[in-house]
């Protein structure tokens, strides 16, 4: 025995630099299989591989994008259901200041459109009026514009779940836009793929110094690969594990104390999250674009045409008759039709007047962030975890397979060079 154990330490010491190299080595493959796998979550956005028409054989799309319509309901449904309802976005505007606040564009607007209606539908009677009769009509609708815009807006305030759909709103703009898919996720797990990657660094290594130590007893060539199987799955697993649990602080061995490193750091979480969600989805843009032409807009039409025919009946009552004379009541009915059309295509245009003063008044990242504080362990692990669940296993699997090439690999060097 004795002999075995000097034969030992006269390998080492004899060959060393090959044998220190085990545990570095090793540490990079838990570090490079980290890598690998993160990258893998994320990209390629598309999928890039060989097809037989829709089937896809051999290739691959980020398990993010890949699920893209999943992840963006999941995520959905945290943000919907427990921080933010339509009410809390829609009931801060002032349906007066908003009418105020777009009243010049809007004037603008409407006389555009009163002409283009006049002169498309009878070319020959716009014309023929009188100017002062002309600018009498336009500015009685001019005059009621604003009102009806206010109108509307208390309209849609009174019943909003029936003209916005927020959770359609939201799932539309992340699967129509991966990349911000991804930064959602990237962004509010930033840290914890950083601990990811260090900590294959750390663990492989650790593992490593154990490999060098069954190598030089035993120098059974499979050893090499297998080691670099355990250390990619291993340190894939133990990632993962850390990141979510345990959900409270535990004291572990009376020497450290560990917390599940998403949810200790849900404060600055919260912060990112909130902040993107209130940049680059819930935004006024966004919220005015869904209710005027999203799955419910249809309503908003119904109330908007109303609110013009209302207008025209009563403002501009004096040119009915002359005007249905001219053109025919079908024609008329067709005329208010597409006034009510191209104010429709208008507003979002008008809209964009109202936007600094939308975001302000709807304040959606302080109500995240207030609302993301109530949200118990399990449901802020939500907000995350939906991103490893999916095909976790590939990743996992993935991180194996490639630790064993390394393995193998590594032990062709070492034989060749001992």
């Amino acid at each position: 025995m004795g002999e075995f154990l000097r034969g030992v330490v006269d390998d080492f010491l004899q060959h060393w630099p090959v044998y220190a190299s085990i545990p570095v080595v090793a540490a990079l493959i838990g570090y490079l299989t980290k890598l690998v796998a993160i990258r893998m979550m994320f990209q390629p956005l598309e999928y890039v591989g060989l097809k037989a028409g829709n089937r896809r054989l051999l290739g691959w799309q980020g398990i993010v994008p890949k699920r893209a319509a999943r992840m963006a309901s999941i995520a959905c449904d945290t943000m919907t259901q427990q921080l933010i309802r339509p009410a809390d976005v829609v009931d801060r505007l002032d349906a007066e200041r908003i009418a105020k606040e777009i009243e010049r564009p809007l004037l603008a607007a409407t006389e555009e459109i009163v002409t283009e209606i006049a002169a498309e539908y009878q070319p020959g009677l716009w014309e023929s009026l009188p100017r002062r009769v002309q600018r009498l009509v336009i500015s009685r609708v001019q005059a009621e514009a604003p009102k009806m815009v206010a109108s509307v807006l208390e309209a849609i305030k009174a019943d909003v779940e029936s003209v916005f759909d927020l959770k359609d709103m939201v799932v539309t703009s992340l699967v129509k836009d991966k990349a911000l898919l991804n930064r959602i996720f990237r962004e509010a797990g930033r840290k914890e793929f950083q601990f990811i990657a260090r900590s294959g660094l750390f663990f492989g290594g650790l593992i490593g110094i154990v490999q060098l130590v069954v190598w030089l007893l035993f120098k059974v060539p499979i050893i090499m690969p297998l080691f670099g199987l355990f250390i990619g799955w291993f340190t894939d697993w133990l990632a993962l594990k850390m990141i979510f649990h345990p959900k409270q602080p535990v004291r572990y061995f009376g020497l450290f104390e560990w917390q599940g490193l998403f949810l200790k750091r849900r404060a600055e979480v919260s912060e990112a999250y909130a902040g993107l969600i209130a940049k680059e989805i819930i935004t006024p843009h966004n919220v005015i674009e869904a209710v005027l032409r999203g799955p419910l807009s249809d309503k908003v039409v119904g109330l908007i045409q109303r609110q013009v025919d209302d207008e025209l009946a009563r403002q501009a009552s004096f040119a009915k008759p002359l005007v249905v004379m001219a053109v025919g009541s079908r024609r008329y009915q067709e005329m208010k039709l597409r006034i009510s059309e191209l104010i429709m295509a208008r507003l979002p245009e008008t809209m964009h007047y109202i936007e600094d003063y939308a975001s302000d008044a709807m304040d959606i990242r302080n109500t995240l962030v207030a609302k993301m504080r109530d949200l118990d362990s399990d449901e802020f692990e939500g907000l995350l975890r939906p991103a490893f669940q999916q095909d976790e296993w590939i990743l996992i699997l993935t991180g194996a397979l490639l630790g064993a090439l390394c393995g193998e690999l590594q032990v062709q060097v070492v034989l060749h060079l001992t």
